[in-house]
């Protein structure tokens, strides 16, 4: 009787206390705008938005409105536009508009590179200023999941101050993992920390919902449930689609808590919650739960453009700064806009969300590919100049390298027939003759070669005639259904009867091991996924596969695989190339028809429905990789991080329990004592899979509905590359980064028939391994390089330069200059040190002595 006289005296205390803190305590919230002239903002908005400030004067603005929509809103609304830059002039805490979002597509962030993010930023911060000169980034909030886990170091370098991690009304595409209370430090994977409101713990995902959580309107069971549990200041968040016509999201009644604020960020932050000695969150990328249609035609082939225009752009910077460097070119600042500006746009977010969805006259899917062709093209020309081909003898070839380390990989360099004598071969500067391999395909006679290059430099060779009899450097024997290849890195056995796939695969230098796990799989490169109108998985092991050999050179070989799975033809070449541990893949299916491919039939989707077909990798068309790795873990890069995977699996299938699967450029996994691991790199964002008793897979197809209600069908073959590299130890030891890198930057070759180059030549060099160059850029008569430690320890990093270096200084995104570097000098080469974390980065500005 006494126990519960206490409990009554406790639970009515309780309620009197939440009584009073409710009449008590305000309640804030952020509310404003998301979109802008790609995604959505009418002609006559600006003037809307004036209006609505005049009409309601307590109300505040939070906006992420695309910046080039303000150009646009000059001309076809200039009235509304010249009162809307009086009232944004106001930038102090008391000031009724912030903007929170300046990035100039709108991007993802975790689906693009952390380069990527960077120019995102800065080109529309840029854009920004041009309209708001008095403008202040202080805060970045975020409509829909636009979120990574580096942004710290990334918001930091550029000024902000305060972040949140909150997208109440735009779930759609996931969210992050309700954590904390009010107010916590993020702490980036280098280490950086910035005060931010997250989804707060009890934050919950909305009933009858699968866009919303509760915090996307003040109700009172989210107030006061958040005052109950410690938030002294809570606060809610909508950024309204611009296009709505509701002016406060509240109403009339300023939602169902009172008294309800609005506010803006900055406001909320500089003198509202004010608190600073803050917990602290290691957020990984996996606290990003996120989910796009994944396996979709549609989603693949985006993700392939982004990607491919993305390394083409970053590569021909490199490409025009050490042209500038080394034979005094003009730097043309104009040319890298016009293909950052298009290939910005293609990264936008409604990109990858609603691609069926029109803009202009044409869907988002359309777009991408017209503005990453932009990019493309630009890039191309950039990486032309120079190539002056006549006729093939006598002839010089300049291969460059653009990366900051010595490589020794192989030239692939396109010929027209016309021109063609396969009966040369290519000597080195020392007149020793490099292997070489006439290749002829579609577009043309392929020369590829070996070639030695100095880290970011250049090395000279010409072609000859051949005197000896080219040696091919695999062996292959055909054995029944199998065949056995042996090159200088492995020994390879496939079987055609069980339609292709890799039954076998040892690495030499790791004792003969064999890392194919075949007792519950029929081995590596299988297709399998469920074909549901068959209500069945279907695998290319059922049907026997022709497997043929295309090429056996000097330093190539190429094997095609001609199999079926479901009455689908399908085709596998598999590239093996001399000195190279990475074996290189592409696939291409032929679908007969349309297929159906996925956990169920969803013809009926409804949006409320929490379980969809589209989110279970496990039904879906998957290239499985089973190996004999003990106790797997998984590790997958990011932007500027790696994540180690806590998931006991990849699978989910409903809205509320969305796992981060995500895979950027590589996925590995590795054996419980680090001992060996098996990478796999994509040419695309998309998703893996992986599990206790699922082996690692990739992400092929799914074709079925989705997101709205749309038919993500197959309007063509599906064509993807991919790569998979053995290694010892783990990702770190296995240079994955740099793996990356040499895939997504080759040696790149320029025939002259007359040459005035100089010899070898290298502009920079790293000292050590794990770095990379993530940018490198000419402003003025200085060189701007960006520095990113991917695997290494925080020793100071050595960079050679064969300049004549005055002076070196960090600087952050922002421009602000930062510490003087030291620098070394000998003869007219220096030696510059900096030092960062790892998974920090570092900016860089070099002034060279004229």
């Amino acid at each position: 009787m006494k126990t519960e006289l206490i409990k009554s005296v406790f639970w009515l205390s309780f309620c009197l206390f939440s009584v009073f803190l409710s009449k008590a305590q305000t309640a804030y919230f952020v509310d404003g705008y998301h979109g802008g002239k790609w995604g959505h903002y009418p002609p006559q908005y600006t003037s809307f938005m004036v209006e609505q400030l005049q009409r309601h004067p307590d109300w505040k603005l939070n906006l992420e409105i695309e910046p080039v929509t303000w150009s646009w809103a000059k001309q076809v609304d200039r009235k509304g536009y010249n009162a809307f830059t009086k009232l944004i002039a106001d930038q102090s805490d008391k000031g009724r508009i912030e903007y929170v979002n300046p990035t100039y597509g709108q991007p993802y962030l975790y689906n693009i590179s952390g380069e990527s993010i960077i120019r995102q930023f800065a080109y529309g911060m840029k854009e920004l200023k041009g309209h708001f000169p008095t403008i202040q980034l202080d805060t970045y909030s975020s409509e829909e999941p636009c979120f990574t886990s580096a942004l710290p170091q990334i918001l930091r370098s550029f000024g902000f101050q305060y972040a949140s991690l909150k997208n109440p009304n735009t779930c759609w595409g996931g969210y992050v993992r309700a954590y904390g209370k009010e107010m916590l430090d993020w702490i980036g994977p280098d280490g950086t920390a910035i005060p931010t409101v997250p989804r707060y713990a009890m934050e919950q995902l909305k009933d009858g919902s699968t866009w919303e959580t509760v915090g996307n309107y003040n109700g009172k069971v989210y107030i006061e449930s958040a005052l109950a549990d410690g938030i002294e200041y809570p606060v809610g968040m909508c950024l309204q689609d611009a296009g709505w016509k509701n002016g406060p999201w509240l109403g009339a009644n300023n939602g169902g808590y009172h008294p309800t604020v609005y506010t803006t960020w900055r406001h909320y932050f500089e003198k509202v919650s004010i608190k600073r000695n803050l917990a602290k969150w290691n957020l990984s990328q996996e606290d990003i739960q996120v989910s796009l249609v994944w396996g979709s035609q549609v989603l693949q082939r985006i993700a392939q453009q982004v990607r491919k225009a993305e390394n083409k752009l970053l590569m021909a910077e490199k490409w025009a700064a050490m042209d500038h460097a080394l034979y005094g070119t003009v730097w043309s600042d104009s040319v890298f806009r016009g293909a950052w500006y298009p290939l910005l746009l293609a990264q936008h977010h409604d990109c990858w969300i609603v691609p069926y969805n029109k803009v202009d006259s044409l869907d988002w899917a359309a777009k991408v590919r017209q503005w990453t062709s932009v990019t493309e093209q630009l890039a191309d020309e950039v990486m032309a100049s120079g190539d002056t081909l006549e006729s093939i003898v006598p002839t010089t070839l300049i291969v460059r390298n653009t990366l900051p380390y010595e490589r020794n990989d192989i030239v692939d360099y396109i010929l027209p027939d016309a021109q063609v004598d396969t009966g040369l071969v290519v000597l080195n500067a020392k007149e020793e003759t490099m292997p070489t391999q006439w290749s002829h395909q579609p577009d043309g006679w392929h020369l590829l070669f070996k070639a030695r290059v100095p880290a970011m430099g250049e090395a000279l060779y010409r072609l000859a005639k051949r005197k000896d009899r080219p040696v091919p450097f695999a062996k292959v024997l055909q054995e029944g259904e199998e065949m056995a290849i042996e090159t200088d890195k492995y020994t390879i056995r496939l079987n055609s009867g069980l339609g292709g796939v890799i039954t076998s695969l040892r690495m030499k230098d790791r004792m003969d091991k064999e890392l194919v796990d075949t007792r519950e799989n029929k081995g590596f490169n299988e297709l399998r996924g469920f074909f549901y109108d068959e209500q069945r998985f279907r695998s290319s092991t059922e049907q026997a596969a022709s497997i043929a050999l295309l090429e056996c050179g000097a330093v190539h070989l190429k094997l095609l695989i001609k199999g079926e799975i479901a009455g689908h033809p399908f085709t596998q070449r598999i590239y093996l190339t001399k000195g190279e541990p990475r074996i290189d893949f592409e696939l291409n299916i032929d679908w007969q028809g349309q297929p159906h491919i996925g956990q169920f039939n969803e013809e009926k989707l409804r949006a409320e429905n929490r379980e969809k077909a589209f989110y279970n990798d496990r039904y879906k068309l998957l290239l499985l990789f089973p190996t004999n790795l003990k106790r797997q873990h998984i590790s997958k890069n990011g932007p500027f991080d790696v994540t180690e995977s806590k998931l006991n699996n990849t699978f989910f299938s409903t809205w509320d329990s969305i796992k981060n699967n995500v895979l950027l450029d590589w996925v590995d996994v590795r054996d419980g004592t680090a001992q060996q691991g098996l990478a796999l790199f994509s040419d695309h964002t998309t998703s893996y899979a992986h599990g206790e008793k699922h082996p690692l897979a990739l992400n092929v197809q799914y074709a079925g509905k989705a997101l709205w209600g749309r038919n993500y069908g197959v309007d063509g073959p599906t064509q993807i590359k991919y790569s998979i590299l053995p290694h010892e130890g783990d990702w770190a030891k296995g240079q994955l980064w740099y793996a990356n890198d040499k895939l997504v930057n080759p040696l790149k070759a320029q025939i002259r028939s007359d040459c005035a180059r100089k010899g070898e030549q290298s502009l920079f060099n790293f000292s050590k391994p794990g770095y990379q160059l993530t940018s490198l850029q000419c402003v003025g008569d200085d060189i701007l390089l960006r520095v990113f430690n991917a695997a290494s320890d925080g020793a100071p990093l050595k960079i050679g330069m064969d300049l004549p270096v005055s002076k070196a200084h960090l600087e952050d995104l922002n421009g602000k200059t930062g510490e003087d570097l030291k620098i070394t000098h000998q003869h007219n080469k220096s030696e510059v040190f900096v030092q960062m974390p790892r998974f920090g980065f570092r900016t860089i500005r070099i002034k060279i002595n004229n």
